[in-house]
Parts: C-alpha cells; structure tokens; sequence
C-alpha cells in the first residue's frame, strides 16, 4: 500500500459487467471478485469455465464497479447479502451451484459454504490474514482517508491489462469491513463440509503465506486440496495461470456433482 494518488478507472467497458453465461443447466458457479475489484477479474475464469459445459455467473459486489465513495457506504453485510442473493438466483436455474471466489470473494464462498450449503467451492488467494495488519489502516484513518495500492510495475508475472479493472485504493473506513470478513470466514471454517479447492501462489504479495494451510486445516470438508501456484500475483486469474486455474477448478466442481449425497 502507497499514499500515491491515482485515478480512478472508467468501468463501463464491457467485461466490467455482471454477466451470465449459459451452459448446462446442471451445474451452475457463481464467481465472486475481491475487495476494491471487479467481475473483470473473473472473466478469463469464466470463459474457461464456460467452455468446459458450466452456466457461470459473475456479480460486482455493492460499491465496486462504480467509485471509491460508493464503496466507502458499504458495509461487509451488503457484500455477504449481495453474494447471497446471487447464489440463490443461480440456483433457481440450476441443479448444483458452485462457487469460486477471489481475495475477498474467496472468504464469502467460505460463508456461503456454510451458510448455502453450495456442492463444491474454490477460494481463490483467500485470505485468512494480510502481510500488512488492517489494524494499521485504521490507526491510520485520522491522517490518512484513502490507502492507495501499489502499481503492478515489476511483478514476475505480468496481468492480462484488458482485465485488469478496479479501484486504485479504498477509503480507509472500509479496511475494518474486509478485516471482518476474513475475521468471520476464519472463525467459522469447521462448519465448512462441501468439497473444497484452495488456490494459491507462492508469488501472492498480499495475503499471509498460511492461508492456504489455515483453510485447509480448518475446515470440515471429507475432499479438500490445493492447486499451489509459483510466481503468480495475488490477482491470478488474469494472468497466463488462469486456464490452468479453471482446469482445475472445473475438475473438482465436476468430481462434486457426480458423488453429491
């Protein structure tokens, strides 16, 4: 994180929007993006994952896709609600309905795990901490309103730029809102028994090492296992590993619904 101020993106391109895409009605996944992300980050996914027979749908969370101040008015309930109401509309039309998230939206398959009770999910550099403490952010708040990230400059492993669409930094009332997600998907892990698939890199530069290993020990799941990347960015999915990813991930969504109970 920087104090560097950037601008905002323009986010009404096209694979900025929420999407649906048609497949086999058997077997639905809902995509979840990150904090300060969009759906844009899941597209590569999407269209893998689509071409492999799945209806896939992708949601931009509350405040996101829009400005940095519409954000700033949300709250972590609005992002669990909103992930919610999508799980529930996907299943309407489908059988089975996965879910795989990223960052953030990793910690709220964890919640619509057990809460939802979907057939399989995939959390995706979910965090169960950050290298940098929240906690920080909000001493900081007094001083400094806005946490700007750090540009992509010098990663391993270059982005796919005409995904790469959301917010250069956040307000700073909004670190405490993630910290209580993370805080809520960790604590109740145990309750969490569908099939489970971790995604991580060794390359993340910003959720802790362990947090696949936390997942992975927390949770009640009789299949659980990780796809451990190398040099990837934390935002692996718009980077050359995304097809590999949705392999992956396609894989074991497929191994759940045939041996659902």
């Amino acid at each position: 994180m920087i104090m560097e101020k950037r601008a905002e993106r323009d986010f009404s391109t096209e694979v900025c929007q929420p999407f649906l895409m048609e497949g086999d009605m058997r077997h639905g996944v809902l995509l979840l993006h990150g904090f300060t992300g969009t759906i844009a980050h899941l597209r590569p996914v999407a269209e893998a994952l689509h071409r492999q027979g799945f209806t896939v749908m992708g949601v931009n969370l509350p405040g996101h896709a829009t400005t940095m101040d519409d954000m700033a008015k949300c709250t972590w309930q609005d992002w669990l609600d909103a992930a919610k109401d999508a799980f529930l509309t996907l299943q309407k039309r489908c059988n089975h309905v996965s879910v795989a998230g990223l960052s953030m939206g990793g910690c709220l398959s964890l919640l619509l795990a057990e809460q939802m009770h979907p057939t399989a999910i995939a959390p995706i550099s979910a965090p169960m901490g950050t290298k940098l403490p929240l906690w920080l952010a909000s001493l900081a708040r007094p001083f400094l309103p806005t946490i700007w990230w750090k540009t992509r400059d010098g990663q391993l492993v270059p982005v796919r730029n005409e995904y790469d669409y959301g917010y250069p930094g956040f307000r700073n009332r909004c670190a405490r809102h993630l910290s209580k997600l993370i805080k809520l998907s960790r604590q109740n892990l145990h309750a969490v028994t569908c099939p489970v698939l971790v995604v991580q890199s060794h390359g993340d530069e910003t959720i802790s090492a362990d947090s696949a290993e936390v997942i992975m020990g927390g949770v009640s799941s009789g299949r659980k296992g990780v796809l451990w990347l190398q040099e990837a960015p934390h935002v692996c999915t718009i980077t050359h590993e995304a097809e590999r990813i949705a392999a992956a991930i396609g894989e074991h969504f497929r191994w759940a619904e045939e041996n659902a109970q």
